[in-house]
Parts: structure tokens; C-alpha cells; sequence
């Protein structure tokens, strides 16, 4: 199979893992993405695999996803995020903050707002106001539709009054 075709065929089974996904399939979505990962590696079917994994509760894999799409490409922010929240979900908050710190800094993120609404979440944690209202700000500036910055930003100044 040629280049062009590898791709193609990876991103069918990419498309196909997704939409298992979204219909709560795991098992379906989890083959799917280790298909188009057999056809061509990408960042992005390695970190939705971790994710389907994530939702299984088999973090230290779905975290070791992660790492090898950063490895592939150290540019998408995604798998910096997901492995911020991975450790959170394990309480290992220090442990994730650079993580997330570095899904901030990454060039190719979307969506941009995540890393700070999980820092954010980690400072209400730890009792820092001053940093969560930071985040949140942060959050609410880049998206400023999404309700759940909308929300966290409003509650927390609320209780800092």
C-alpha cells in the first residue's frame, strides 16, 4: 500500500473508532484506532485510543497512548491534557500541572480552554483562589461560549467577595 492510500485507510478507521466511540462502543473504537495506527501512527489516533482507554479505567495505558503520540508529534496539545487529567483522576495533582502547563504552550491544541479549566480545577483543590481565578480567566478569554468557564469563573469570584 502506498503512502497515500496508508493514510487514507488510517483515517477511514480513525473516522470508524470515533463514531464507536461517541456511540459508547469501546471495544469497537479501541480496534478501530489500533487500525488506523497499524496503517499509518499519528498523534491523534494514539491519544483517542488513551482516551477510549481513559473511559475503560486503564490509565496507565491510556497515559502510555499519550506518550507516543508525543513522541509523533510534540506539537499536539492534546495528549499533554489528557495525561493532566489522568493524574488528577489518579489525585497526583503537582504531577499534573506541567503537563497541563505544557498543553497550554503547545501549538496545535484545540480546544485551547481545557488545560486551564483543569488547572483551575487543581488550584480550587489546593486552596489557591488567586491562581484558580487566573485559570479561569484564562479559560473564559479563549472560549468565551463555553458555559463551564463561564460558570467556574462566576462561582469562584462569587466566593472570593
Amino acid at each position: 500500500m502506498d503512502e497515500a492510500s496508508a493514510r487514507d485507510q488510517a483515517q477511514r478507521y480513525f473516522d470508524e473508532a470515533y463514531a464507536a466511540q461517541m456511540k459508547g462502543d469501546l471495544e469497537r473504537a479501541t480496534a478501530g484506532y489500533r487500525k488506523s495506527i497499524e496503517c499509518q501512527p499519528t498523534a491523534e489516533a494514539h491519544t483517542f485510543l488513551g482516551w477510549t482507554y481513559s473511559f475503560q479505567n486503564r490509565l496507565p495505558e491510556a497515559t502510555a497512548e499519550c506518550l507516543k503520540a508525543i513522541a509523533i508529534d510534540p506539537d499536539f496539545g492534546n495528549p499533554y491534557n489528557d495525561i493532566g487529567v489522568y493524574l488528577m483522576q489518579q489525585d497526583r495533582l503537582d504531577e499534573a500541572i506541567p503537563w497541563l502547563e505544557r498543553a497550554k504552550e503547545a501549538r496545535r491544541y484545540e480546544p485551547r480552554h481545557f488545560p486551564y479549566l483543569n488547572l483551575g480545577r487543581i488550584h480550587l483543590r489546593q486552596g489557591k483562589w488567586r491562581e484558580a481565578l487566573r485559570e479561569f480567566e484564562g479559560a473564559v478569554r479563549l472560549a468565551p461560549q463555553d458555559a463551564e468557564a463561564r460558570k467556574a469563573l462566576h462561582t469562584l469570584r462569587g466566593q472570593l467577595n
